[in-house]
């Protein structure tokens, strides 16, 4: 659905589990940090919220967006997490660049979620300008860092209902 029809940080609280036995890595790119550093608050504050222990979330920063998938899979590699929360922000620009660093970072977290156990969660914001950006970071959309942090959460508790 698109985010023009659904406010992001809207959400049934109940249908979300406890996330006090949780383990939460957080990779979040310097890139535009005006924008990601807003969706890594609307992650924390949502994973604190459904009980999530500070103890229990790791924040790592990455240079740019492109290496999110990078920095997600050596927190799966060096940690014990249970999911990581990949968050950035792409703003179109006048080259192909844009293309390419969405593609890459769409792919190798794609990739990544295929082949682990360890579910990441697709925090990236691609827009073709600064304004649809913050309206997805705490603006008038609601903040991408809160839906993530619920995937997190769902994604955690769909593996532990597997594995029983």
């Amino acid at each position: 659905m698109a985010t023009a029809y659904h406010n992001l940080s809207e959400y049934d609280f109940q249908s979300v589990p406890d996330a006090s036995n949780m383990k939460f890595g957080i990779v979040v790119s310097e890139w535009n940090y005006n924008i990601t550093g807003a969706l890594l608050q609307g992650a924390l504050a949502t994973l604190k919220k459904h009980g999530a222990r500070e103890e229990n979330i790791r924040v790592e920063t990455v240079p740019g967006s492109f290496e999110l998938t990078f920095g997600s899979a050596q927190l799966i590699k060096h940690t014990d997490v249970d999911a990581v929360i990949a968050l950035g922000c792409v703003v179109r620009g006048d080259t192909p660049h844009f293309d390419y660093v969405c593609m890459g970072a769409t792919e190798g977290i794609t990739k990544l979620n295929a082949e682990d156990d360890v579910p990441v969660i697709y925090g990236l914001i691609t827009t073709n300008n600064m304004q649809q950006a913050e309206d997805r970071a705490g603006g008038r959309l609601g903040n991408k860092g809160d839906e993530c942090a619920i995937t997190a959460i769902k994604m955690i508790d769909f593996i532990c209902r597997l594995k029983k």
